[in-house]
């Protein structure tokens, strides 16, 4: 959104002074940080003189660009882009300021709520467009991102089919919505596709990066984190090869190749998030947090001269993730921060809040599960079942919920109900690998307090042989630490002792605070029944210092004025929290 002077005024007089006011403006806007206020008063002096349409028009365009992108005005970047959009349909021959408003204003009604206002824009445009080749693919392409995001896949695949490489890319992102299984030759035609077509090399990267962001993402969903490692390791040298290439080096002979879906930068971005899914999936939450940390430093540069919605997504996406890990390495104090940090970048975009409000409300949930509020965790996934539509996050709200009437142990009829949904055996309800794994372990974990033990090693074993194809560290640590407890408990310690000691080791490299603090507990015991007083006196001393790492995160965390979110359950988040006087949790089930 840079402000520029390609139309100036008529006359050599009005063109100096604005070219002036233009030049100020655009040394105010890319000043480090950018002195906005300064910026907007320059291009407001340009209006009141009376200005040939052109320049109008541009002006309203640059006023509504900056204060959309840099400030939380809202009304006064609509009313300019409005302006400006009004104004130059009557121009022949502007089809920039044209169109980029119309994108700007349509992007912005969606941000306020107003999808209704921004599809019929979006069309007009669209119609109008069609002989300007790059702004037609870029508003085509707009309008089919907002049908998806509604799940109106019908209409999107309407508008995708316009333009052949990017509809079956598209077709591929669409069909994820529906069925996994039919979208793996349909990928394939798509890989074909882009190998074959011919351009610019900065296109055909951009486009590869597209579709292989596509193929990592659709093995993520489907939970085969082993399978997605050479797709993944593709796309990360594809994001370097983008990296090097310079788009002013190479000026396309088509003006339809100046749309790329996604600028550069964003894509290093997104690059970064997927690692990080793939990471937190895997169980490899150091390499997680190192790619969030850079992820999120990088996002922090972006968004100084960029307040781009897709960024504020990606951060959500990224933290959410990362909440996810610290709650496993135990570290409940941080994560409860980084939920009050995704509830304030929900505040500031309805359109946000409502598509992570059933995300937000899960982790919430998962936080309950960690300091042992079960009244709180059941009804935080309550909430979330309320407000999601998504098959994988309900199959995951409803794997978790299970696990908290395990633990209160007085809430049977509900846990079969919950259990028959999600039965691995029969009609699972969706097509994740890692979700169906996690669901024999939620059987053998029933199964186990139940006291039928055979019944819960046939579960676990079923997890591990699914956990092991691929790579899901977290749930083979926690099926063979559980195995470990089973063999423990009918006097076989030569096989608990096989469990629990690979248990331990998989737990310290991932690193699972509650697999240690189990596995240690486990070890103490096996080793004091088996006569081995210096490993029994290790296993203790190892047992106690997690226990007080646990308790001290655990007291942290309850005392946080934060810890109040527990009780939220309808509404947009909210604003401040009261500050409370320590931990109103029992730590008796804790350690």
């Amino acid at each position: 959104s840079s402000v520029s002077a390609t139309t100036a005024p008529s006359s050599s007089s009005a063109a100096s002074w604005y070219v002036a006011l233009l030049g100020l403006a655009e040394h105010f806007r890319t000043s480090s940080p950018p002195k906005v206020r300064l910026c907007v008063h320059c291009l407001q002096a340009v209006l009141p003189r009376k200005p040939p349409a052109r320049v109008e028009a541009r002006t309203h365009l640059q006023l509504g660009s900056v204060l959309y992108h840099h400030t939380r005005n809202g009304e006064q970047a609509r009313s300019h882009l409005e302006k400006a959009w009004l104004i130059s349909q009557q121009i022949p021959q502007f089809e920039d300021v044209k169109f980029e408003a119309a994108s700007l204003l349509s992007e912005l009604y969606c941000q306020e709520n107003s999808v209704d206002t921004a599809k019929p824009l979006l069309r007009k445009a669209i119609q109008i467009s069609q002989q300007t080749p790059y702004w037609h693919c870029r508003l085509l392409f707009q309008l089919a991102q907002l049908h998806t995001l509604e799940k109106d896949l019908v209409s999107a695949c309407d508008l995708l089919g316009v333009g052949a490489e990017y509809a079956l890319l598209s077709y591929g992102l669409l069909l994820m919505e529906r069925k996994l299984q039919e979208v793996h030759p349909l990928l394939t035609l798509c890989g074909q596709i882009v190998e074959n077509w011919q351009g610019n090399p900065i296109q055909k990267e951009s486009l590869r990066v597209f579709f292989l962001v596509l193929q990592v993402t659709h093995y993520l969903d489907a939970g085969q984190v082993k399978s997605v490692k050479p797709c993944l390791k593709q796309l990360q040298q594809c994001i370097q090869t983008i990296s090097t290439l310079h788009d002013d080096e190479i000026l396309p002979s088509n003006p339809a190749d100046l749309f790329h879906w996604l600028p550069k930068e964003h894509m290093c971005v997104l690059v970064y998030l997927v690692t990080v899914m793939h990471s937190m999936q895997a169980g490899y939450l150091e390499k997680a947090q190192k790619y969030t940390d850079k992820a999120l430093m990088q996002l922090e540069k972006l968004k100084m001269l960029d307040c781009s919605p897709i960024l504020s997504s990606f951060q959500v996406i990224l933290l959410e993730h990362i909440i996810m890990c610290r709650l496993v390495t135990g570290h409940k104090a941080t994560a409860l921060q980084e939920i009050s940090q995704v509830c304030q970048l929900c505040q500031q975009s309805p359109r946000l809040f409502s598509n992570h409000a059933a995300q937000l409300h899960t982790l919430l949930g998962l936080y309950c599960i960690s300091v042992n509020c079960m009244d709180n965790a059941e009804a935080q996934f309550t909430t979330a079942l309320r407000l999601t539509t998504h098959q994988e996050l309900w199959a995951f709200i409803v794997t978790n919920l299970a696990s908290v009437y395990i633990r209160e142990g007085n809430r049977h009829q509900e846990l079969y109900s919950l259990l028959e949904r999600i039965n691995p055996d029969h009609n699972f309800p969706v097509s994740s690998h890692c979700l169906r794994a996690a669901a024999f372990y939620i059987r053998g974990l029933f199964s186990f307090f139940q006291g039928r033990y055979n019944e819960a090693k046939r579960f676990l074993r079923e997890t591990l042989k699914m956990s092991n194809a691929e790579d899901l560290n977290r749930l083979t640590a926690c099926s063979l630490v559980l195995l470990g407890h089973i063999f423990y408990v009918l006097g076989n310690h030569r096989e608990s002792n096989n469990m629990v000691v690979p248990a331990m080791q998989l737990a310290s490299k991932i690193p699972d605070m509650s697999v240690q603090l189990w596995s240690s507990a486990l070890l103490r015991d096996l080793n004091k029944a088996c006569g081995n007083a210096i490993d029994a006196h290790e296993a203790a001393q190892m047992h106690q210092n997690f226990s007080q790492q646990l308790l001290q995160d655990h007291i942290e965390a309850c005392s946080l004025p934060e810890h109040n979110l527990i009780t939220w359950t309808d509404g947009p988040p909210p604003v401040q929290f009261q500050a409370q006087n320590g931990p109103t949790t029992s730590l008796a089930s804790l350690l």
